[in-house]
């Protein structure tokens, strides 16, 4: 009697256990649980405790409501220009709707990758190798609107669609690789004669530069000659003018010119002047006391100067005080000098075009008198009926 009893408590208990499970139900988060009463749909249990009616109510599904991420394999597709590639997808996507995803498809995972081999197909027929490479972007944005839709009644909301990778055949691939060598050698060879024209530029300028500067410098170095001749001229002038030379050191100052006429390899004959005995008779003369002065004294304590009546500090003022000009000005001085002679031959041009044979104008300087009562005038003249200085005798 108490083993009967016993098994019938036992079978009790276990009966409201069971019934206490299958009446209690904890969801968890990001989880969702359909439930159906009677075989017809109930309700949706979201997260937290619910508390079912046994035997009546029942648990057709668990729906994860967080983002999922599926890969597809491989998939080939031929382009426009009849190429196959394989193409490799990626979606990401999230449950909206539980009771659309349990309800409206059997296996909404597999049919979100049919819809996308198909949708992929049609995206990829419409354009060629060179836009599929380069229009990823594009193709995302047509398969997630084309998914978006298509998925929207079965309660998915595809978030993300992405093209993992894009393989078209070897030939391809080898035929790109080529293309792409060849282009980088273009532009290298590019790069390279840009950089020859700019460094031929920059040399041909810098070369312009270092001529102009040079040029300048030797105008400014010219101009400074220039102006140092011109003070040893005037110095010298100068010098000789305040020691006063005699007939005699002229003469033989003349005698010792003579020599470097003769010189140099291609000389055959040396032609003797005809003032070479004048030369030779003033110096004797100097030497034994004529009657044309050659006591040997200057001409400053036997009468006056050869240059007139003009006294020594006039030559002071003349020659004693010249200045040397800045090189920089003279030069822009040249340079203006130089513009007003081209302006004015410019002028002085016929107007009709025909050239000037009248021939360049060549000035005459003016003969300076010499006074016949001047100590040693008629020697300095020589003898009229002599020839010229360096012309040979008539033979």
């Amino acid at each position: 009697m108490e083993l009967p009893l016993l098994i019938v408590l036992v079978l009790l208990l276990a009966f409201v256990a069971l019934t206490v499970v299958r009446a209690v139900r904890i969801v968890p988060q990001a989880s969702a649980l359909i439930v159906e009463r009677l075989g017809r749909y109930n309700r949706t249990l979201e997260a937290g405790l619910h508390v079912l009616i046994p035997f009546m109510d029942r648990v057709r599904a668990r729906v994860d409501l967080r983002e999922q991420v599926v890969s597809f394999p491989p998939q080939p597709v031929i382009t426009s220009d009849n190429l196959v590639v394989s193409i490799d997808t990626v979606i990401y996507f999230q449950p909206t709707d539980p009771r659309a995803a349990t309800y409206e498809i059997a296996n909404y995972i597999q049919g979100i990758e049919q819809l996308t081999v198909t949708t992929l197909r049609n995206v990829i027929g419409s354009l060629d190798l060179e836009q599929t490479l380069t229009s990823r972007d594009q193709i995302n944005g047509q398969l997630r609107g084309v998914l978006d839709e298509a998925t929207g009644r079965w309660g998915i909301r595809v978030n993300r669609v992405e093209l993992k990778a894009i393989d078209p055949p070897a030939s391809v691939q080898d035929s790109m690789e080529q293309q792409m060598r060849a282009e980088r050698s273009r532009r290298a060879v590019i790069l390279t004669a840009e950089g020859e024209k700019q460094s031929q530029i920059l040399t041909a300028e810098g070369e312009k530069q270092s001529q102009v500067l040079r040029a300048e410098g030797a105008a400014q170095a010219a101009i400074l000659r220039a102006q140092g001749e011109a003070r040893a001229i005037v110095q010298v002038f100068d010098a000789i003018h305040r020691g006063g030379p005699d007939p005699a050191l002229l003469a033989y100052q003349y005698l010792q010119v003579l020599p470097q006429i003769a010189q140099g390899a291609s000389n055959k004959l040396w032609v003797v002047p005809a003032e070479l005995t004048q030369a030779l008779s003033r110096i004797g003369s100097a030497l034994g006391g004529g009657a044309d002065g050659g006591s040997g004294a200057p001409w400053s304590a036997r009468g006056p100067r050869p240059d007139g009546d003009r006294p020594a500090s006039d030559l002071d003022d003349a020659f004693g005080e010249t200045q040397l000009q800045d090189p920089a000005e003279a030069l822009r001085s040249a340079r203006r000098e130089a513009a007003g002679a081209t302006e004015e031959a410019a002028r002085s041009t016929p107007a009709s075009g025909a050239p000037d044979r009248r021939g360049p104008s060549v000035p005459v300087s003016p003969s300076v008198p010499v006074s016949p009562s001047e100590p040693g005038a008629s020697s300095d003249l020589g003898d009229p009926g002599a020839p010229a200085a360096g012309a040979s005798p008539a033979s």
